[in-house]
């Protein structure tokens, strides 16, 4: 019964509101608010103290009741106050191995003078985590999602909450913004890396022999040299990033899903990513081939989550 209910609020919640876009600020209409199951105690205990006041005419515990009454309202308003026009900026989910957690990253925005505090996020069925957001600012958490096997998790809606100040209630709304977060195959197997390197045995790539090759950007690590970070992306807002290069002239291989049918399915996979993992560490060109699906050879972080985006779909 209870999961008829919340689909069904779901589904009448979506069509209230419609699809959204990026960025989605909470307005008045889409928030919701009711109250905790601390608020509802707090309610009952403001009920019998009124009764008690009326039954005993005690003047003193019918102002006592009054008082935590107005109390109560003003948190409700402060509660709705602490969410409304605040805004999910961007979404960026971050792929995993499955075994491990995968994440998704959030940016939420506040554009007012208010400062909004323990402004909570969740999906799913996921702890939530919490943030504050300083007047006119922006913030990044991340939602850690349990991935224990190879799969796509799709999510429908974000929820955006709080219960600040007090407890009392409850204020939240749901961003419908449809995101995929792909859970690669564990990379596992003992198998060589075949000697089939997708031409001739043994050919190496000639396009530019001795150069370098441009592969992409990647977070910033200790050690990393300053000459390599991407200045011009970070003073745009970007987070620090190392430009990723590598030497032209490496082993150019073939990955092919059918050579494995000594394995059952989800081996067969598991190897697949292995070897993809693998080539990447070396700086070799890999391309993929399963079922009809067939990816020229290259690497670089986008070639690599490519071909591991397309292990995880099967």
């Amino acid at each position: 019964m209870k999961h008829f209910l919340q689909t069904w609020l779901a589904s009448w919640v979506k069509r209230r509101q419609g699809a959204d876009t990026l960025p989605v600020t909470v307005h008045r209409r889409r928030l919701y608010i009711l109250p905790t199951r601390g608020g509802f105690a707090f309610a009952a205990l403001l009920f019998f103290m009124l009764v008690a006041g009326l039954n005993y005419t005690n003047s003193l515990a019918l102002f006592l009741t009054f008082l935590l009454t107005g109390f109560a309202l003003v948190a409700m308003h402060q509660c709705h106050r602490n969410l409304l026009s605040v805004s999910l900026n961007g979404i960026v989910p971050l792929p995993a191995f499955a075994g491990e957690t995968a994440l998704l990253q959030l940016t939420l925005g506040n554009e007012t003078g208010l400062m909004r505090h323990a402004i909570e996020a969740s999906v799913l069925d996921e702890p939530a985590v919490a943030l504050d957001l300083p007047p006119r600012s922006t913030q990044r958490l991340e939602l850690a999602l349990s991935a224990p096997k190879r799969s796509v998790i799709r999510i429908e809606r974000i929820q955006l909450s709080t219960t600040y100040p007090f407890g009392l209630f409850r204020a939240w709304t749901w961003a419908h913004l449809p995101v995929e977060v792909i859970v690669y195959p564990r990379p596992h197997g003992s198998l060589p890396m075949p000697a089939d390197h997708g031409r001739r045995s043994g050919q190496r790539s000639q396009v530019g022999v001795g150069t370098e090759e441009w592969l992409g950007l990647r977070p910033f690590r200790d050690g990393d040299s300053p000459r390599q970070v991407a200045w011009k992306a970070y003073a745009h807002g970007a987070s620090l990033l190392v430009k990723e290069y590598s030497a032209a002239g490496s082993e150019l291989r073939l990955f092919d899903f059918e050579r494995l049918a000594q394995l059952d399915t989800e081996a067969r996979l598991e190897q697949l990513a292995r070897w993809i993992v693998d080539a990447e560490t070396r700086g070799e060109r890999y391309g993929l081939r399963i079922a009809e699906y067939s990816i020229e050879p290259h690497r670089g972080p986008e070639h690599r989550h490519r071909c591991l985006s397309a292990l995880a779909r099967q």
